[in-house]
Order: structure tokens, then sequence, then C-alpha cells
């Protein structure tokens, strides 16, 4: 199984990588759900994950709150996907929606294009789970058409624990149907992540308890 740990800062890092995490999403303020850390601690991430062969991904969101972005944000967003790959991360993780709740696509096609010409993964991250059901399947489809590799899901809204989300997140992986990876993550925990993947018949988790 490979087991994608969500860190916080730089000091997480060498712990979860001596636990067996097999990749690292690499956030700042989880407590916000997560946001772009630094140039510094990217820098020092990736280099000292490097020693270890494990690829690291960076969270790309300017601010907590919703995932409605200005100009300017997109922006910002756009400099931090450059700095992060010139510090050689391996992936990128970010999520941009409408008033509506569904995806932005032209910031998305923009900051996708963008990370793709720099040779760097795209991950839609937990911005997904506010799209509503009945609407998933469609940005699904739209996701995998622009070559984006994973989604990262909790199957629902993260005040539901994830074996009640389960059947939604089964539902997810069949839309995806092998064109686009569906990354599970919000409370997977070392004592659980076996069941769950057991469940849903797929090798790759996420969480910062997974290991």
């Amino acid at each position: 199984m490979l087991k994608e740990a969500c860190v916080e800062n730089f000091y997480n890092i060498p712990h979860v990588i001596k636990a067996g995490a097999d990749r690292v999403e690499l956030n700042n303020d989880l407590a916000l759900g997560g946001t772009t850390p630094s140039y510094g601690v990217i820098k020092k991430s990736v280099t000292y994950a490097e020693n270890f062969k494990i690829p690291v991904v960076i969270m790309i969101r300017p601010r907590g709150g919703d995932f409605v972005y200005s100009e300017n944000e997109i922006g910002i967003m756009a400099d931090d996907i450059e700095a992060s790959a010139k510090l050689g991360a391996q992936g990128v993780a970010f999520g941009c929606l409408t008033t509506n709740n569904q995806i932005n696509r032209i910031q998305m096609k923009h900051l996708i294009t963008l990370a793709r010409s720099l040779n760097v993964e795209v991950v839609m991250h937990m911005a997904f789970d506010d799209i509503s059901n009945d609407k998933q399947k469609t940005e699904l489809n739209w996701l995998a058409d622009q070559g984006v590799k994973r989604i990262l899901t909790h199957g629902g809204k993260l005040d539901k624990p994830i074996l009640a989300t389960i059947l939604h997140l089964k539902e997810i992986i069949k839309w995806a149907n092998d064109r686009i990876e569906i990354l599970p993550g919000g409370g997977i925990t070392t004592e659980n992540r076996e069941d769950i993947a057991k469940k849903l018949q797929l090798n790759e988790l996420h969480g910062s308890k997974i290991v």
C-alpha cells in the first residue's frame, strides 16, 4: 500500500519517513485545512525527502476558507507552483471553484497547464468534496481530460467519518475507471488503513495519521 502522509511544516517529515510514509503532502497550517508552506520549508523538505527517494506534493492554497479565488490569488498560486517545481517537488495540489461550487475551468486550466509544462503532477485536493454529488461525475471527467493525476477526496464532508462515506467513494472510483487516480483521505489512520484499503480495493491512501 502506498501511504501518503499529510504533514504540517518540515519538522514532521523525518518522523513520517521513518514510520513508513511512501509520499508526503506538505502543508502549512493544517488547522485551516492546509495552506502553502514557505519557500524555505519547501526547499528543506524536498531536499531531505530526496535522500530517501520520497516524493513530495506541495499544497497550493494561499489562504484558508473557500476555494473561490481572485485574479491576484491565482497569480500567487501560479508563482507558488513555479517555485515548487524549481525546488524539485513531484506534485502540486490545488482546487479552484466557482461560487456555485463547480470547478472554475478557466482558473484550473491555467494552473494545470502551467504545472504540466513544469513536469509536476497535478492533484485536485478536497475542494472536490465541496462539489455536489450530482455534479461530481461531470467534474471528475473534466479533470481526467485535463491530465490531472489524481483526486484527493473524503467522499463527503469531513464531519462524516470515512467509514460513512465508503459507498460514495466506491462510486467515485467507479466513475474514474482508471483514467484518474482516486486518493481517499480524511480520518485514515494506522488503525483503519488496511480495512479501508480492502473495502475500497485500493492500494493508495492519504492521512495525517496514516503512519
